[in-house]
């Protein structure tokens, strides 16, 4: 649906608006009393959020594309049916093979609406010609988005087949911090985790506080537990809780990958963190024929 179409049918003057941009994708802008955010309905992407008297929670790259079918660096992608790289053979004219289709596809806005002191908005995806080339042709996805003083995201994910689904999923969240060598993350000692750094060599976190001198990339297993980043530098703590979660991806690239990762510009790697909320790796999600799956992120700002 075009731009011009969604602001018949949805937009709220003042509130909710949606722009074309240069390069064909549609763009919502939404500004409440509680915070403003812009959400790229290609990949149904969250690039920027900034409760009032904030600063802005994600970070998003300039490098970015911002283009269609192309996959945008930063904000909170969102990662399915499968996390990391595809594991079998992609059909001809598929450019990518990490984390899944649903964060380059079109979704369709569905509602929009008040809900406490947060705009509230929901998107579904249903297969297209690429998913079942893939082999996923009976699911159907719901994210709702709850935007205010607190940020809600909510990814159901519904079999409509008579087999079952077995996927991976994640909101792969990029969290702005003023330095990441300024930065630590209680809430996961203890748990075990395949290093990515490491060849993903089974390991368990001994630390109580997580801090990044160096490429940092793993995947913790069988955890539900809230996470709390402490951006030191912006003296402010960003708490991650979650639910229908069992694994938390924690990523930053460091410095020896300094203009080799694509969409990312130079030192971007210190300007951000990866914490995501996720079901992957052992953790992945097997849903009967009927079922619902659902996967829930909030995180709130808090002053350290």
């Amino acid at each position: 649906m075009s731009a011009q179409k969604l602001n018949a049918t949805f937009g709220i003057p003042g509130v909710l608006r949606f722009e074309q941009t240069a390069n064909g994708l549609v763009l919502a802008r939404i500004s409440t009393p509680s915070g403003n955010a812009m959400i790229y309905l290609q990949g149904e992407h969250l690039t920027h959020w900034q409760p009032v008297d904030e600063l802005p929670v994600l970070f998003t790259s300039a490098r970015s594309p911002f283009s269609p079918g192309e996959a945008v660096r930063g904000g909170i992608p969102v990662v399915f049916p499968w996390f990391g790289p595809y594991a079998g053979d992609l059909p001809d004219g598929c450019r990518f093979g990490l984390h899944g289709f649903a964060r380059t596809a079109p979704w369709t806005l569905l509602y929009v609406g008040i809900r406490g002191d947060g705009f509230q908005l929901t998107f579904s995806l249903s297969p297209n010609e690429l998913s079942r080339a893939l082999g996923f042709d009976h699911f159907c996805l719901a994210y709702t988005l709850r935007i205010g003083h607190s940020l809600e995201l909510k990814l159901a994910v519904h079999n409509e087949g008579a087999e079952t689904l077995y996927f991976e999923e994640a909101l792969h969240t990029y969290y702005a911090i003023e330095d990441i060598r300024r930065t630590y993350l209680r809430g996961l000692a203890g748990t075990a985790y395949l290093d990515g750094v490491d060849r993903f060599t089974h390991k368990r976190q001994a630390e109580t506080e997580l801090r990044f001198d160096r490429r940092t990339d793993s995947i913790y297993l069988d955890t539900a537990a809230t996470c709390i980043l402490h951006d030191e530098g912006n003296k402010r703590l960003i708490v991650i809780e979650k639910s229908g979660s069992q694994t938390t991806v924690v990523w930053n690239p460091g410095d020896e990958t300094e203009g080799a990762i694509p969409g990312l510009g130079p030192g971007d790697w210190r300007k951000f963190l990866s914490v995501e909320t996720a079901n992957a790796s052992s953790n992945a999600i097997t849903l009967a024929s009927g079922a619902t799956h659902h996967m829930i992120a909030r995180i709130t700002v808090l002053p350290d």
